[in-house]
């Protein structure tokens, strides 16, 4: 992903992230403000909305290729040990790779009733 997202199509891809970022979440909690779910029947028929469920199921990846950029960045820019930049960067890819799966299973599983 470092080929693709250096230069000019990072910062590209953090503006972008962050703009979706920032118009999802002032939803989320405006909707949580004036209509804060009672029950968790409630919750769930709320998220399996389909433009709710849409937009979270996009917000998983959005914020981990903003975080994954950001994260790039700082230890491109602040770790000069070559082995240790890319240990790291292995270590934040796993971790990233695995909350994604689990927020995406979260939402399918809410999703189908399960």
């Amino acid at each position: 992903m470092s080929r693709q997202a250096s230069g000019l199509m990072a910062w590209l891809m953090q503006r972008a992230t962050a703009v979706y970022l920032a118009l999802f979440t002032t939803y989320l909690v405006l909707h949580w403000l004036l209509n804060a779910p009672a029950s968790h029947a409630d919750l769930v028929s709320w998220v399996t909305h389909p433009a709710v469920a849409m937009g979270l199921v996009l917000f998983v990846p959005v914020v981990l290729a903003h975080a994954w950029v950001g994260m790039r960045d700082v230890l491109i820019d602040y770790v000069h040990i070559l082995g240790l930049r890319v240990g790291l960067m292995l270590v934040f890819g796993f971790v990233f790779l695995a909350s994604g799966l689990w927020a995406l299973k979260a939402i399918i599983t809410a999703g189908i009733g399960g």
